[in-house]
C-alpha cells in the first residue's frame, strides 16, 4: 500500500474511533479522550525527539511532566500573602544561601588542589548547608503553619485574578497560558542539570539514572508542602477557557443550545472541551511543525547520523555530548509543556498521581507503536494507545460479565474473573506492543 494512503488510513481509524466513542458513550467521554490524546501526542513528541532522533534512552519523563505541572500552579494561583508575610523571604534567603554555597565551592575548588582543596569544600558545604537549613527551614515551618488545611504554601505569580462577572460567576484567565511555556522552561533547566551529569552515561545507565531523578523530583513535590501543597492538592487552578456555570447563566448561549436541541448543561460541558480541543490542537500543530522542520534540517541529519553511529560523527567533528545535551533539554521542555497543559486540563496539581514508571511505560509505548523516529507516528500512537487506555478496563469488564454470565452469582470463578477486569489495561497495552513490534518492528508509520 502507497504509505500516504496508509497514513491516511491509520489516522482516519483513530477518527472513526472517536466517533464511535461520541455517538457510543456521549460526546463528552469522546471529546476527553481526544483532549488527554493530543497532550500525549505532545509527550510522545518530547520522547521521540530524544529517542527517535538521537537514541537516548530517557524513562525520567514524569518527572519533567510533574515540572510543567508546578509551572501551572506558580503561574496560575494567586500569591497567599499572609504565607509570604510569614516566611517566604526566609525561604528566598535560604535558597540564595544554597546556591551562593554551591558557587563558593566551584570558585574554591578553581582556586584550590591537593588536601587544601579537599578539606577547604568539605568546610565551605558543612557550614553553607548550616546555614542554609537554619535559614530555610524557619521559613519554612512558618509558611506551612499558615492556614493548612486551604493553603499552606506561598501560592503563585498571578495578580491579577480571580476574574468575575457582575454576578461573582467566573470568568476564564488567560494569564495561565503562560504556564505552558514555563513549564517548559522549568523542565529545560532540570534537563540541563541532569543531562550535565548523567549524559555521559551508557544507555542502560541513563535510564535508570533519569528513573531515580524523576523520582527525586515528584518525592519534593509531595513533601515541600510550601511550594506546591504536596500531597493535599492544589485545586481550582484557572483555566483559559468559559467555565460551564457561567454558560449555564448566559441566556444567549442558552439559546444556541436549544437552537441545537441541546441540554444547556450538556451543551456547556462539550463547549469547555471543545475550545480545550482547539488549544491543544494549536499547540500540538507549533511542536510538530517545528520537530519536522528540525528533521528536514542539517541539523536533523546529524542528530540521527549521531545515533546512528557516535564514532563516525565524532570523527566527523560533531560535539557528540553537546548534541546530546541539546536534544535531551528540547525533549525535556516539550514533555513539561505538555505537563503544564494537562494540570491545566485538570484544573489541579496531584503530585500522588505522577508514578514514573507506569506511566513513562505508557508514553514509550505510544512511541514505538506509532513509530520511533516519526513525528506523525508519535502523533498517532499518542492518540491511539490513550483510546485503548481509557476505553480497554470498560471493555474488558463487558467481556468478563459477558463470559462470566453463565456462572452461578457469587461463585469465586466469576468474581475473580469480573476483578481481572482491572488488569486489562496492562495486559493489552503488553499485547498491542508485541503484535506491532512481531508484524511492524519499525511502528505504525516508520521512520522514512
Amino acid at each position: 500500500m502507497n504509505p500516504a494512503l496508509k497514513n491516511t488510513f491509520l489516522f482516519a481509524f483513530v477518527g472513526l474511533l472517536l466517533v464511535g466513542t461520541g455517538m457510543v458513550q456521549g460526546w463528552n467521554s469522546a471529546l476527553f479522550i481526544l483532549n488527554m490524546g493530543l497532550v500525549s501526542a505532545i509527550m510522545a513528541l518530547g520522547v521521540n525527539l530524544q529517542w527517535g532522533f538521537a537514541g537516548l534512552f530517557n524513562i525520567g519523563v514524569m518527572g519533567f511532566v510533574a515540572l510543567g505541572g508546578l509551572a501551572a500552579v506558580l503561574i496560575g494561583m494567586p500569591p497567599v500573602g499572609e504565607a509570604w508575610s510569614a516566611g517566604g523571604i526566609s525561604i528566598l534567603a535560604g535558597l540564595a544561601l544554597g546556591v551562593a554555597t554551591v558557587i563558593a565551592v566551584v570558585m574554591f575548588r578553581k582556586r584550590t588542589a591537593g588536601r587544601v582543596q579537599t578539606f577547604g569544600t568539605i568546610a565551605i558545604l558543612i557550614l553553607g548547608f548550616v546555614i542554609y537549613r537554619a535559614v530555610f527551614d524557619g521559613g519554612v515551618n512558618a509558611v506551612e503553619s499558615v492556614n493548612p488545611a486551604s493553603t499552606g504554601y506561598l501560592g503563585g505569580l498571578n495578580i491579577f485574578g480571580p476574574h468575575q462577572t457582575a454576578d461573582g460567576l467566573p470568568l476564564p484567565d488567560y494569564f495561565i497560558l503562560l504556564a505552558w511555556p514555563m513549564g517548559g522552561v522549568l523542565a529545560a533547566g532540570a534537563a540541563w542539570i541532569i543531562g550535565k551529569t548523567a549524559l555521559g552515561l551508557r544507555s542502560d545507565y541513563l535510564a535508570i539514572a533519569t528513573l531515580g531523578i524523576a523520582e527525586i523530583i515528584i518525592a519534593v513535590l509531595k513533601n515541600e508542602d510550601w511550594l506546591a501543597r504536596g500531597v493535599k492538592n492544589v485545586n481550582g487552578l484557572p483555566r483559559p477557557v468559559p467555565y460551564e456555570v457561567t454558560l449555564q447563566n448566559d441566556p444567549g448561549f442558552i439559546a444556541r443550545a436549544a437552537s441545537f436541541g441541546l441540554d444547556p448543561v450538556a451543551a456547556s460541558t462539550i463547549y469547555t472541551k471543545l475550545c480545550y480541543t482547539v488549544l491543544f490542537a494549536i499547540v500540538l500543530l507549533v511542536i510538530l511543525w517545528l520537530s519536522q522542520t528540525a528533521l528536514k534540517s542539517p541539523w536533523g541529519r546529524m542528530m540521527r547520523a549521531i545515533r546512528d553511529n557516535e564514532t563516525a560523527a565524532a570523527a566527523m567533528g560533531k560535539n557528540v555530548t553537546a548534541r546530546h545535551l541539546q536534544i535531551f533539554v528540547l525533549g525535556s521542555a516539550i514533555c513539561g509543556i505538555a505537563g503544564a497543559m494537562m494540570t491545566t486540563l485538570d484544573g489541579q496539581l496531584t503530585p500522588g498521581t505522577y508514578q514514573p514508571l507506569r506511566f513513562t511505560f505508557l508514553v514509550w509505548v505510544m512511541v514505538i507503536v506509532g513509530g520511533s523516529g516519526n513525528n506523525f507516528g508519535a502523533v498517532l500512537g499518542g492518540i491511539l494507545i490513550w483510546w485503548l487506555w481509557v476505553q480497554v478496563e470498560p471493555l474488558g469488564l463487558g467481556l468478563m460479565n459477558l463470559l462470566s454470565s453463565g456462572l452461578e452469582d457469587g461463585s469465586a470463578l466469576k468474581d475473580r474473573m469480573i476483578e481481572s477486569a482491572a488488569y486489562m489495561r496492562l495486559l493489552t497495552m503488553g499485547l498491542v506492543l508485541l503484535i506491532v513490534l512481531r508484524f511492524s518492528p519499525r511502528g505504525l508509520i516508520p521512520e522514512r
